[in-house]
């Protein structure tokens, strides 16, 4: 059985025509294995968002190949119409704002998704508990967002990311809205939900103290994606 999560092949994204078009990114190619935690990094505006939303079957590429699992999900079109079904199924997104929704308790929250999909409200529940409990904030569940602190507002988000088993998570700058410490405590998370759940977890940030957190490192360069290791980040 394959350990590939994600593979991305001579990926484009070209923004306007004609004369004014821009290549954002111009034929990225990597894989990312089941169980890794990857950095990706590169300047502002250099296409790391979007480069997130393609995977994530947000944003549509231009041209290119993109495979989720075992499944081939994108070749210079979507080969699927319901890439919604695959986001739901395959794919947790975190971002740097948690948007938990406010008249929502923690445990709806959580169990939101789940049982949009067709999972029953026990089912659901159970799944919320335990993965409230993994995080330490099992506590919180009939609490509201507003009563939490940011750092366990970005644990909820995580659960809610988790909520549906995915086999991918896409965290674009997770902690840039966190202190030092709880930064680390988010991307040593991570790094446990990788290897615990066997996902493979691809996280943007500009924070160079998280790199070493992490098991590979992959930068925008040229439009391009390369491997780079942390000794060779001088700026991100």
């Amino acid at each position: 059985m394959s350990t590939q999560s994600i593979k991305v092949e001579n990926l484009v994204k070209t923004f306007g025509q004609g004369e004014n078009s821009i290549n954002v990114i111009d034929g990225a190619s990597f894989s990312v294995e089941k169980g890794e935690l990857v950095a990706l990094i590169a300047p502002s505006g250099a296409g790391k968002t979007t480069l997130l939303m393609m995977i994530g079957c947000v944003q549509e590429p231009t041209s290119g190949q993109i495979y989720l699992g075992d499944e081939k999900v994108y070749d210079n079109k979507w080969l699927t119409r319901e890439t919604r079904k695959i986001r739901r199924e395959k794919i947790g997104f975190i971002f740097q704002a948690h948007y938990l929704i406010p008249f929502l308790t923690v445990l709806e929250n959580v169990t939101l998704l789940p049982q949009t999909n067709g999972k029953s409200k026990l089912e659901a529940n159970t799944k919320a508990m335990e993965l409230l409990t993994y995080f330490d904030i099992a506590d919180k569940a009939h609490s509201m967002p507003s009563s939490l602190s940011g750092g366990q507002n970005q644990r909820v988000a995580i659960a809610r990311a988790l909520a549906n088993n995915p086999e991918i998570i896409l965290a674009d700058e997770p902690t840039a809205a966190l202190d030092l410490t709880r930064s680390i405590d988010v991307v040593k998370m991570l790094k446990k939900i990788a290897i615990d759940q066997n996902v493979a977890v691809i996280m943007v940030t500009h924070d160079e103290a998280m790199l070493p957190l992490c098991d590979r490192i992959l930068k925008i360069d040229n439009k391009k994606v390369i491997s780079v290791a942390t000794k060779e980040i001088t700026s991100v």
